[in-house]
C-alpha cells in the first residue's frame, strides 16, 4: 500500500509541476516510473504513509548536474528530498560521505539526495557532505563535490532561568532605576534570531500594598530597581520582605505564542545606611588640632564619591569630607562670628550623578565665656531732680554680653564699687544686681550739697569683669513758672496775602529754674482765639523767646480779626503745690485787612466727554467761579480758533456754537476765563469728542493700481479701503463690484481682510490704458454708510522691477527751432537789461563825487577813523 500510494504520489506532482505550478528551484523534477522501486527501495520502510507523501511532495528540490551545491533546512520536519543529481555517462551511481548523522544520503541509481528523519539545529547546525560519481567498476567519474546543508533554527526550546530562585537585598530610600540585583535566562535557539531574544518583566509583587508596584525590571538586562514610589515607600519598618515573580519571554515579547518561564525572586528590604546624623554640637574656639572628625555619612552603593556644598553663601565652609564619609571640622570655629552651619553632602557615582537624595547637616555652635561685659555706654549720665524720694529708680545703667544670650555665660550681675563725693553719705544710691536699675537709698538729693555723683559700677559675669561710669545729675525742681514781660502785646495788622511762614511778632517770658533743663525751657502756645491754628509759635531754646509766624493763610472774608491768649508752659512738670497762672498768659490782637483778590474756579480744570453730531447750542458743562470779595464775575472764552464754543458770560453755561467734527480735532482745549472788575483767573476746559459714522469710505491712495501688460488673466492686485472716521480693531469694509455690466464681465474683487480687498482680471483681453472700475465701499458702522468710487487702473508696460512705466514722445522732447530762437532772445535781453543797470549806477556814483569832493573825503576820514 505504501509503495503504491507514493508510485500515485509521484507522477502526479510531476505532472503539477509541468503545467507550471511553483515549487523550490527553476525547473521540474520528475521522476521516472521505472526509476520509482529504486526510491523507494532507499526510503526506510518505517516511514508512515504521510512522511512519505510529504517527501514525495513538499522536499523534492530541483535536477541538475553534479557539482557543489549549498541547501538551507529548517530543523525538524521529517524527511524531505532535496536534489537529484543527473547521471553523466559513463556514470552509472553516486556515492555520499561525510556528516550524514545517520539520516541523510543519496540515493545512488538516481541521484536523489534526500534526509530520512529530522534535523537539529541545536545538536549541529552545518551539515558537510561529499558527493561523487561513478562508474560501472565503482571508479570515480567526477567529483568529490561539496554539498553543504545549512540547519535553520525554529523556535523550539523555551528560555531558562540560571537559578531556580533568586535573593536580594534593597536599602531603604535607593535611588530610583539603581539596580540592586539581577536575574539572567539563557535560550538554546539561534541567538541572532527573535527566538533567543529575550524581555523580562515582573507578573507579580507579593505583598503589593499600592496602586503601583515598588520595583521595576529592565526588559533586556534583568535587572531590578526600586521604582520611583519604591524609593519613597520601602521601609523596612512597615515591611521588611517581598516576592516577585519575575517572567521570561523568548520572541522578544512580541508574539503571543512565544515561550514562556517565571522565577521567584526574594527581596529584603533593609534600612538605609545613607542618613544624616543628628545635629552636630560643636564647642567654639576649640584647641584641638583641625581637622577634628565630629561625624560621618555612608552610601548604600559601594565606590561613591563624596561631597560637601553649601546651602548659604558663605566666605569660606570651614568642614570637609573624606572618601569613607567621615566629616571634619577644618578649623575652630567662633560662636560671636556664626553660631550654626547648614550645608549638604552628596555622594556620586564615577560619572558625576547622584546616587542618592543630598543629606542635610546642621552644625550647632556650642558657646563658651569667651566675652566679657561691655558698657553700653562709656559714660552713663542719669539726671535727678531734687525732690525725688527714696526707693525712687533714676535710671538703668546698661551692659551686653556677646555669649550666647540666656545663658549663664551671658549672665551679669552689678554693684556699685565707689561713690564720690561720699557727701553727705557713702551709700546714697542703691543698684539692683540683676537689671542695672540704680535707686536712691533713702533720703532725697540736694544740688546745694553736690550738683554731680561720679560712681563706678562693677559688671561680671561668670568668668569676666568690667567698670562701668556712671555720671548722676542733681538737677533743679520745676517750682518756678514762666512769666511774660509783657501781659498784652497790643495789636498788628497784616494782610490777608501775607505769605505763609512770615514773622510776625516776637514775644518772650522768663523762668527763674535752673536754665537748660527741662525745668526752665519755656514752650509757647496759642490757648485761645485761634480755632484753625492759623497761627504757629517757634521757641529758640537757647534764649526762650518764641516767633510767631503765619502757619495756614488769613481770609478776611472769614476771619477779619484774631484775639489771642498766648500761654508759656515747662515740658517738665512743676513740682506739687505749684501751678501755672496768668502770669504766664499774655493777649495778642490781630487785625486781617482785606486784599482784591483774583476770583476763583471751584474746580482746577474741566473736562467732558460728548458726541461730535451734538445739535447746535446744546449744552456741554457749567463750569463755576466766585469772587472772594463777593463782586460779579463774568465768563468768557479764549482759545476757541475752531469757534465750535459759546459761553453764558453770566452763568458759565458753556453752548455749542457751530457743528463739532472729531476727525478734525479729537480733543479740543480752550481756556476759560473768568473776571471782576480789575482781576481774572483762567482754567483749562478739555472736550473729547465721541466718534459717530459720518464719513464715507475711500479708496486709499497710498499707491496706484496697475497691472502689467500685456496680461494674461487672472493677475490680481491689492485695494485698500479707509474711513476718517474713528477705527477700532473690529473696523471692517465690504467690497463690491457696481451693478455694471461692463465692470462685472471685466473684474472680480475678493475679500483678503477687513481693509483689504483682491481686484482680479476675469481674462486677458485688456488693452493698454487707463480704466475706471466702479467699486461700491461699505464702511459696516452704525449707521453704515456705502460710497461708490472709480478706481483708476492703469494696464501699462512695466520695467525689470515690476514697475509701470510711460515712454517719453521723443519727437516732442526737444524745443522747435522758433522756440530755441525765443529762448535765447529772452536770455540776451536779461543780460543786456543787467549790464545797462551797472553802467547807469557808476555814471549816478561818478557825477556825485564830483559835485561833493570834501563830503566824500570827510566821510572816508570818518569811516577811518570809525
Amino acid at each position: 500500500m505504501f509503495r503504491a500510494s507514493l508510485e500515485e504520489s509521484l507522477p502526479l506532482y510531476c505532472s503539477r509541476r509541468a503545467q507550471g505550478g511553483s515549487g523550490v528551484g527553476s525547473c521540474c523534477l520528475c521522476v521516472a516510473a521505472a526509476d520509482i522501486p529504486h526510491v523507494l527501495s532507499s526510503i526506510p520502510l518505517s516511514l508512515s504513509l504521510s512522511q512519505a507523501m510529504w517527501l514525495g511532495l513538499e522536499g523534492l528540490s530541483v535536477t541538475g548536474p553534479l557539482k557543489d551545491m549549498d541547501f538551507s533546512v529548517q530543523e525538524g520536519g521529517g524527511p524531505r528530498i532535496l536534489h537529484q543529481f543527473k547521471l553523466e555517462p559513463p556514470a552509472v551511481s553516486f556515492r555520499t560521505s561525510g556528516e550524514k548523522a545517520g539520516i541523510i544520503d543519496i540515493e545512488p541509481r538516481t541521484g536523489i539526495l534526500y534526509i530520512n528523519g529530522s534535523l537539529d539545529w541545536e545538536t549541529q547546525q552545518v551539515h558537510k557532505l561529499q558527493v561523487e560519481s561513478l562508474d560501472e567498476s565503482g571508479e570515480r567519474v567526477k567529483g568529490p563535490y561539496a554539498v553543504t546543508i545549512h540547519v535553520e533554527d525554529v523556535n523550539d526550546n523555551p528560555p531558562e532561568f540560571n537559578q531556580t530562585k533568586y535573593y536580594g537585598v534593597v536599602r531603604q530610600n535607593s535611588r530610583p532605576g539603581k539596580p540592586f540585583m539581577y536575574v539572567h535566562a539563557t535560550d538554546r535557539d539561534d541567538p541572532t534570531t527573535l527566538h533567543a531574544q529575550l524581555s523580562y518583566s515582573i507578573l507579580h509583587h507579593f505583598p503589593n500594598p499600592y496602586a503601583e508596584m515598588l520595583f521595576q525590571i529592565d526588559n533586556a538586562t534583568g535587572a531590578i530597581s526600586p521604582s520611583r514610589k519604591g524609593s519613597s515607600y520601602l521601609d523596612p519598618q512597615k515591611q521588611d520582605n517581598f516576592i516577585l515573580v519575575v517572567s521570561v519571554k523568548d520572541m522578544a515579547g512580541t508574539t503571543a505564542n512565544a515561550f514562556t518561564s517565571s522565577v521567584d525572586v526574594s527581596i529584603t528590604v533593609k534600612e538605609s545606611l545613607w542618613k544624616a546624623p543628628p545635629t552636630i554640637y560643636i564647642k567654639e574656639n576649640s584647641t584641638q588640632v583641625h581637622p577634628v572628625n565630629i561625624s560621618k555619612v555612608q552610601s548604600n552603593e559601594p565606590d561613591v564619591i563624596y561631597g560637601i556644598f553649601e546651602k548659604e553663601k558663605l566666605p569660606r565652609l570651614p568642614f570637609s569630607i573624606s572618601e569613607n564619609g567621615d566629616i571634619y571640622v577644618t578649623q575652630p570655629l567662633d560662636r560671636e562670628e556664626k553660631d550654626a552651619y547648614t550645608f549638604y553632602v552628596v555622594s556620586k557615582d564615577n560619572t558625576g550623578e547622584l546616587v542618592e537624595k543630598p543629606l542635610q547637616i546642621h552644625i550647632i555652635v556650642e558657646d563658651i565665656n569667651d566675652n566679657p561685659p561691655v558698657c553700653q555706654q562709656d559714660l552713663t549720665i542719669i539726671e535727678v531732680q531734687e525732690n525725688e524720694i527714696g526707693g525712687s529708680s533714676i535710671g538703668t545703667v546698661f551692659a551686653t554680653d556677646m555669649d550666647q544670650e540666656d545663658s549663664l555665660n551671658s549672665r551679669l550681675h552689678f554693684q556699685i564699687q565707689s561713690q564720690e563725693p561720699e557727701f553727705p553719705t557713702n551709700n546714697l544710691f542703691y543698684i539692683q544686681q540683676d537689671t542695672g536699675t540704680l535707686q536712691l537709698t533713702g533720703r532725697s538729693l540736694s544740688k546745694r550739697e553736690s550738683a554731680k555723683y561720679f560712681l563706678k559700677v562693677l559688671v561680671t559675669d561668670p568668668q569676666f569683669e568690667t567698670i562701668c561710669n556712671v555720671e548722676v545729675h542733681v538737677i533743679d525742681i520745676n517750682d518756678q513758672i514762666p512769666i511774660f514781660n509783657n501781659s498784652d502785646y497790643g495789636s498788628v495788622t497784616l494782610a490777608e496775602d501775607i505769605p505763609i511762614g512770615s514773622l510776625i511778632l516776637e514775644i518772650e517770658a522768663t523762668d527763674g529754674d535752673e536754665p537748660a533743663t527741662g525745668s526752665s525751657l519755656i514752650i509757647y502756645q496759642v490757648k485761645e482765639g485761634d480755632p484753625n491754628n492759623t497761627f504757629i509759635i517757634e521757641t529758640d531754646s537757647e534764649t526762650n523767646r518764641g516767633f510767631i509766624r503765619i502757619n495756614k493763610a488769613l481770609d478776611f472774608e472769614t476771619m477779619p480779626v484774631y484775639n489771642l491768649v498766648i500761654n508759656a508752659t515747662n515740658p517738665e512738670p512743676l513740682v506739687e503745690g505749684v501751678k501755672y497762672n496768668a502770669s504766664s498768659l499774655t493777649k495778642l490782637k490781630v487785625s486781617v485787612t482785606n486784599v482784591d483778590e483774583p476770583p476763583a474756579f471751584r474746580m482746577p480744570f474741566y473736562e467732558t466727554e460728548v458726541s461730535e453730531d451734538i445739535p447746535v447750542n446744546t449744552l456741554v458743562m457749567t463750569v463755576e467761579a466766585y469772587d472772594p470779595e463777593g463782586d460779579s464775575v463774568r465768563y468768557s472764552l479764549e482759545g476757541d480758533v475752531r469757534k465750535w464754543l459759546r459761553i453764558d458770560s453770566a452763568t458759565g453755561q458753556v453752548y455749542t456754537a457751530s457743528p463739532l467734527d472729531r476727525e478734525t480735532e479729537e480733543i479740543y482745549r480752550i481756556k476759560v476765563v473768568v473776571s471782576e472788575l480789575t482781576q481774572k483767573s483762567e482754567a483749562l476746559l478739555t472736550l473729547h469728542l465721541r466718534d459717530v459714522n459720518d464719513n464715507y469710505p475711500q479708496i486709499a491712495t497710498d499707491y496706484p493700481a496697475f497691472f502689467c501688460y500685456p496680461v494674461s488673466g487672472g493677475e490680481r492686485t491689492l485695494i485698500q479701503a479707509t474711513d476718517a472716521d474713528e477705527q477700532f480693531f473690529y473696523s471692517k469694509f465690504t467690497f463690491s463690484l457696481a451693478d455694471d455690466m461692463n465692470a462685472r464681465n471685466n473684474w472680480e474683487i475678493s475679500k483678503f481682510n477687513a481693509t483689504h480687498a483682491y481686484l482680479s482680471l476675469k481674462h486677458a483681453n485688456f488693452e493698454e490704458k487707463v480704466y475706471d472700475v466702479p467699486i461700491i465701499l461699505n464702511d459696516n458702522g452704525k449707521p453704515p454708510l456705502e460710497n461708490k468710487v472709480n478706481l483708476k487702473v492703469s494696464i501699462c508696460k512695466c520695467s525689470s522691477e515690476n514697475s509701470c512705466f510711460i515712454e517719453i514722445d521723443r519727437e516732442h522732447s526737444w524745443p522747435t527751432a522758433g522756440q530755441a530762437i525765443g529762448i535765447l532772445l529772452a536770455v540776451l535781453i536779461i543780460i543786456g537789461a543787467i549790464l545797462a543797470g551797472v553802467f547807469f549806477h557808476m555814471r549816478y556814483k561818478e557825477k556825485k563825487e564830483k559835485s561833493h569832493p570834501k563830503d566824500a573825503k570827510d566821510n572816508a576820514e570818518l569811516n577811518r577813523l570809525t
